[in-house]
């Protein structure tokens, strides 16, 4: 015989290996079941928004699906932010959460159903007969419409004896959408006539692509148009020919290589819904450009997409390379006409900016240098996150996550790193984050440095400021006061949770991590770099949104 947190415990295990969480009143019966009766791992944080946060960073960086757990109430309220972004990014997840009992909420009871809904996930509701399905039910959902949902045991089932758990069906998985469809066919041939006609083509990837398997693809339909191609932030490393790659488009690409994008005659963009920042507010397609989509949404993402088919970026990439068989190839590819690799190459200031601080820019590509090769980058949001996305290759995908920019969040990325770790065990995970974000985010501070240890990297941009605020608001010449920060030793902090810790002032403070790369993993600890950054130095992306705003 079994309780109802054992049927949860013991289905949801059977599909998601990976859970973070933290234990209170309303999961508490249902992380002692999953501990005992099933083999999945289970990594404590210390606040509950850390734990979405953990299983969102675990899908970006693996994309297997992970699940979270808290408590209700508060334990649930403070999850919201951290489900919203998973909503907006559209990261599948399970939260596994406590609930009112079925006779009616207590004094410190909340709308639970009502405030996920209102971030954009869906709550399935366990009852006393249909747990097991209700859990199957809920990863289903998930993964079919890459949203997070929230599983709520009330608190009165919780403990219900229901007897031995059932056997279930696993969730389906939906076939990807097949350019099939007759209207989808002759978009295709247009598409394929287009793309052999021109003399400057491009082709524009991003994350959906790499999601759908599409790299493989999308690198034959390169080689078969002489294509250059560019990817969104969240799409680097999927083209398999990087010789031929401009880099990210948008506020993140170097000026060169968006002046190429500029020259394109025929742009195709596949897996990736366009969003103002890859779009440069509009600007990043020349007037006379034509532009095609392929994506799995209902309708193009932008209205300056001409050409839209509907498909799976990979079915679809290969549907176009069938279509070209029969069309004329070029005879001078455009591409092997561009230095792609020094059109994609940005500036690179002094060591130290007018005010004596550390330039982010320097400190930024010696540290693309220094980083160990295998990283996996998990960003939190704020001003900075330009600087790892300007001078930090990345070799594939799964190797950049952001995870706060969906809903324009900071504070979410010390709790990334434990849901990257778990996800990349042999890799290095490095954390880039701001001092307004690392602060707000200090109570995982110590669930990082645990997680990751010797394969754990930490650099936070330290400017004493809310950076964007201070770019967009104090040269409009708002009062500065609540845009400050006082200068907070992060490195400091680092050292109280077990953390190495080193101030960098100059460059050749970043040589420690030169010599702790050197070093044994299981010798080493997780390194905190405390940047002392000027904030005087504006990353262009900033400039483009501080020129829309004025």
């Amino acid at each position: 015989m079994a309780i109802v947190s054992t049927h949860v415990a013991r289905t949801l295990a059977q599909h998601v290996h990976e859970v973070f969480g933290l234990m209170g009143n309303g999961n508490a019966y249902f992380l002692d079941a999953l501990l005992r009766e099933t083999d999945a791992t289970f990594t404590a944080v210390r606040h509950e928004a850390g734990a979405v946060v953990a299983a969102d960073a675990h899908f970006r960086t693996s994309g297997r699906i992970a699940a979270a757990t808290t408590t209700y109430g508060a334990g649930f309220t403070n999850t919201l932010t951290a489900l919203a972004e998973a909503a907006q990014a559209r990261i599948p997840l399970v939260l596994v959460v406590g609930d009112e009992p079925t006779s009616g909420p207590r004094p410190w009871d909340v709308d639970q159903i009502a405030l996920s809904s209102a971030v954009g996930a869906r709550t399935y509701t366990v009852g006393r007969i249909d747990a097991a399905a209700a859990t199957v039910t809920a990863i289903e959902h998930a993964l079919a419409y890459r949203v997070p949902v929230v599983l709520a045991i009330p608190y009165d089932v919780a403990q219900l004896d229901i007897g031995e758990v059932p056997t279930v069906p696993g969730p389906g998985s939906s076939a990807p959408l097949a350019p099939t469809a007759d209207f989808t066919r002759a978009a295709i041939r247009r598409l394929a006539t287009d793309l052999s006609a021109a003399e400057r083509p491009l082709l524009l990837a991003g994350r959906g692509a790499w999601l759908a398997g599409a790299g493989h693809a999308l690198g034959e339909l390169a080689e078969a148009t002489g294509a250059l191609t560019a990817t969104t932030a969240l799409g680097r490393g999927i083209f398999p020919e990087d010789h031929f790659d401009l880099g990210v488009a948008g506020g993140f690409g170097a000026p060169g290589a968006m002046a190429a994008v500029q020259d394109a005659d025929v742009a195709v963009v596949v897996g990736a819904d366009l969003n103002q920042f890859t779009m440069r507010f509009g600007e990043l397609f020349h007037p006379e450009t034509t532009v095609w989509q392929i994506d799995t949404a209902p309708a193009a993402t932008h209205a300056r997409v001409g050409g839209f088919v509907r498909a799976d970026a990979r079915l679809g990439t290969e549907a176009v390379s069938s279509a070209l068989v029969d069309q004329a190839r070029p005879r001078a590819p455009w591409r092997e006409s561009v230095d792609a690799p020094q059109l994609r190459t940005h500036a690179v200031g002094a060591e130290l900016a007018e005010d004596g601080r550390l330039d982010p820019r320097a400190a930024a590509a010696r540290l693309a240098q220094l980083l160990p090769e295998d990283r996996v980058v998990v960003s939190d949001g704020g001003h900075f996150i330009a600087w790892a996305n300007m001078y930090w290759p990345i070799t594939d995908p799964h190797r950049m996550a952001m995870v706060g920019t969906a809903f324009q969040s900071i504070g979410l990325g010390w709790p990334s790193v434990p849901g990257a770790a778990r996800a990349n065990p042999d890799s290095t995970v490095v954390l880039t984050s701001g001092d307004g974000g690392g602060a707000m985010a200090l109570a995982d501070l110590e669930s990082a440095v645990r997680s990751a240890g010797g394969r754990g990297i930490a650099v936070v941009w330290n400017d004493a400021a809310y950076g964007a605020e201070v770019n967009l608001y104090g040269l409009k010449g708002l009062v500065r006061e609540p845009m400050l920060i006082p200068e907070m030793d992060f490195a400091a902090l680092g050292r109280a949770a077990g953390a190495e810790g080193v101030i960098v002032r100059r460059l050749e403070d970043l040589d420690r991590l030169r010599s702790w790369s050197l070093e044994a993993v299981e010798e080493r600890s997780f390194l905190v770099l405390d940047l002392r950054i000027s904030g005087t130095v504006i990353a262009p992306y900033q400039e483009e949104v501080i020129r829309v705003n004025s």
